[in-house]
């Protein structure tokens, strides 16, 4: 697990979803990671939000709330919007989980844990997300807000593209 003091690692295990790699590995690691950190931390990985962070890291993809809802109704977990959106509340919230603003949609953090500033690659035809790491407050956008003394608090940082899947079927 990546703590909020340690570096963040020179690989970048975010563009799983553009990648192939060790799929059930990947989903094992991440929700054992959540559990850990949910232990340590003092926070409840209820069975509903572990649910739905599984449901996301199983996509590597961008999943919204209602369809998230109809998983959730399909394993017995119940049919109304707060649920859903409770347990995506607490995993936005503490890091597990980020919001993809562009298709109002959730995607798994590939970084849990880590303080960064993700950027997103959104494929257009599948909607396949890869995280990468951005620095927009280091960067032109950064001097232009300390020249005005602006104080940047959040980033949203989307591209949006073609994946190698759907660039390869094309």
């Amino acid at each position: 697990m990546t703590s909020d003091t340690q570096p963040m690692p020179t690989y970048d295990p975010a563009l799983v979803g553009f990648q192939k790699h060790d799929h059930e590995n990947c989903v094992e690691t991440a929700l054992a990671t959540a559990e850990e950190r949910c232990s340590e931390e003092g926070l409840r990985l209820t069975p509903v939000r572990r649910k739905v962070l599984e449901m996301l890291l199983q996509e590597h993809r961008a999943l919204g709330a209602y369809v998230i809802l109809d998983c959730l109704r399909e394993e017995g977990f119940g049919s109304q919007p707060p649920v859903a959106y409770r347990a995506l509340d607490f995993l936005v919230e503490n890091g597990f989980v980020h919001k993809i603003e562009r298709l109002n949609a959730f995607v798994a953090c590939s970084h849990p844990g880590a303080i960064h500033s993700p950027a997103f690659m959104i494929c257009r035809k599948c909607d396949a997300v890869a995280e990468a790491q951005s620095a927009p407050a280091k960067g032109a956008f950064g001097a232009a807000a300390r020249a005005v003394g602006f104080e940047i608090e959040r980033t949203v940082v989307e591209a949006e593209g073609i994946c190698p899947d759907c660039t390869e079927k094309a």
